[in-house]
């Protein structure tokens, strides 16, 4: 199969005119989801460049009806390609015999493993064969045939209308999402407004966010009462990884959707070959004791695990950073901007902490910061610190209640946020790591009946499994030491491999590096950019007749896979 050429049609002259009142523009966002995948690409941004770059497959990430770009798409179409939208080209409705039906927000969408195209996903994630799987979404625009089916294909199901449907376009075809994938990843990863108030509680009281201190978990997007499992013990905890699952359903579609005209899609593997999920550990060094953390990195020695270490000034003796450097562990940022720990919420004092941290521990490169409590303002103001600071990953965002654990964020994955229109909703270059639960076992947060459920569902999705446990706990706490070693445990057992915050994101950085430009004559994956780290993986589909057997079936279709 021919390697297919995809384009990410992007107005960017548009989508800035429109930031600059203040308006949201994530359709670039979509980028972010085919590069945590690996799909190659290039951006779109004109007609000529659309028409004669001989592209096959093109993704309209933000077009402006009013500039002609549904036009110009649908042009593209008709001389046989293959145009992917998610909830916008609505000037195309009429053309197609649709009409634009009325907006929806923070709803669902179900994709049954009987929905062909998209089918895959409800057997992935949903169960398996006859399952399906339901979708929360910031916003949706469906269209509805005027008189019968408008010769369209629809898969899946939202409020007022379908998922997917698929318009045949002279020699071409568009296909199109109802639901906003962009944004709605973005708000589920990092809320849908800045944190400047404290958040809803929890009807039930399991988890009060109205605390009097500003923090991430004050924005979600997540309904407290829909979204929300019960562990074997009863305690709830956020069970769905929706932001992963849509991913999933995008890029799967891509792949699919090409290989379908006869055009191979090649990915990447989200891990090194050998690694099918990771489990990472972090610490934070509240009350600083020193024979905290010599227990701490006992029990670690005991479980062979390497975990990063997030240092709260004024933190411990040289003698304890030197060890832990000693035995493989990662010395980390803990940025206090919490009042009742002295700590203020301004980037001077973040430098300052930083400068403090650099001194004290002699290290020369800080890749990690965490934040004390998860405390949070605003929307972007961290991550730009965190660059200024050359700090190349984050990992605040995770729960602060007992109520709110588990997949809060609507994901497992690592990934670069977005920013606010005032930024031009670019990327911040911080890698986002969030965790799943603080320590469990003392009370305050779950309990360890949530250990196996959020391994499963981590597995499930290739992600990382990231538990947080305080030096203290650790030390004083012979049930957060039970839920340590069990953490540990399982996660071997369900062949996890461990991972510190560092390691996590200079993989995820190399595999970003290089592109899959083409096959080579012994139909292995030729690449162009920088090198692809050892260990790679690419899955390349193939065609049916090509099958020899050694395929495996991702997103519905016969792929193979090479290490590089």
């Amino acid at each position: 199969m021919n390697i297919a050429s995809v384009g990410v049609w992007m107005n960017e002259r548009s989508a800035a005119s429109r930031r600059t009142r203040g308006w949201n523009e994530f359709g670039g966002y979509l980028e972010e989801l085919l590069q945590h995948r690996g799909i190659s690409y290039r951006l779109i941004d004109s007609v000529d460049a659309l028409m004669n770059g001989g592209f096959d497959v093109v993704v309209a990430a933000f077009a402006d009806d009013a500039a002609g770009d549904a036009d110009a798409l649908h042009a593209f179409a008709e001389r046989g390609g293959l145009v992917v939208a998610t909830g916008n080209l609505n000037r195309l409705a009429a053309r197609l015999g649709c009409r634009v039906a009325a907006p929806s927000e923070r709803e669902y969408a179900t994709v049954r493993t009987e929905d062909g195209p998209i089918g895959f996903a409800a057997e992935q994630y949903g169960g398996g064969s006859g399952a399906s799987l339901r979708l929360r979404y910031a916003r949706a625009t469906p269209w509805r045939p005027i008189d019968g089916d408008a010769g369209a294909e629809a898969y899946g199901e939202l409020p007022g209308g379908k998922l997917l449907q698929r318009f045949p376009v002279g020699g071409g075809r568009i296909d199109r999402f109802a639901v906003d994938v962009a944004w709605t990843a973005v708000a589920l990863q990092q809320g849908d407004r800045p944190v400047f108030e404290d958040g809803i509680p929890a009807p039930d009281g399991t988890a009060d966010v109205t605390d009097g201190v500003l923090k991430a978990d004050d924005v979600m997007f997540m309904d407290w009462e829909q979204d929300r499992a019960t562990t074997a013990s009863g305690l709830p905890y956020f069970a769905y990884p929706y932001a992963d699952w849509w991913r999933e359903l995008f890029v799967g579609y891509l792949v699919r959707a090409a290989w379908e005209r006869g055009l191979a899609v090649p990915f990447k593997g989200y891990w090194p070959n050998g690694v099918d999920h990771v489990a990472h550990l972090s610490h934070d060094s509240d009350f600083n004791g020193d024979d905290h953390a010599m227990t701490t990195l006992e029990l670690l020695k005991e479980q062979g695990i390497r975990s990063t270490w997030c240092m709260l000034e004024p933190g411990y003796s040289k003698k304890i950073y030197r060890r832990a450097r000693e035995e493989g562990h990662e010395l980390a940022f803990h940025y206090n901007a919490v009042a009742d720990d002295d700590g203020v919420w301004s980037e001077d004092e973040f430098h300052r902490q930083f400068r403090w941290l650099l001194d004290a521990t002699g290290e020369t490169k800080i890749t990690t910061n965490k934040n004390h409590l998860t405390r949070v303002e605003g929307w972007g103001e961290l991550f730009r610190w965190c660059e200024a600071a050359g700090i190349e990953s984050d990992q605040t965002r995770g729960p602060s209640k007992k109520g709110n654990v588990g997949f809060l964020y609507g994901t497992s994955h690592p990934y670069f946020p977005a920013a606010w229109a005032d930024e031009g909703n670019r990327r911040y270059n911080v890698l986002q790591v969030g965790f799943l639960t603080p320590d469990m076992n003392t009370g305050k947060w779950s309990d360890d009946a949530f250990i196996a459920p959020a391994l499963d569902t981590v597995a499930s999705t290739e992600g990382v499994a990231h538990f947080l446990f305080h030096q203290i706990h650790l030390h004083s706490r012979e049930g957060v030491r039970f839920a340590y070693r069990k953490w540990a445990g399982e996660a071997k057992t369900k062949g996890f491999s461990f991972l510190t915050n560092r390691e996590i994101n200079d993989w995820e950085r190399a595999r970003r590096a290089f592109d899959v430009a083409a096959v080579d004559a012994s139909g292995r994956p030729a690449t162009r950019g920088g090198a692809a780290p050892n260990g790679t993986i690419v899955w390349l589909p193939v065609s049916e007749e090509a099958r020899t057997g050694d395929e495996s079936l991702r997103y519905g279709v016969p792929c193979r896979k090479h290490v590089l």
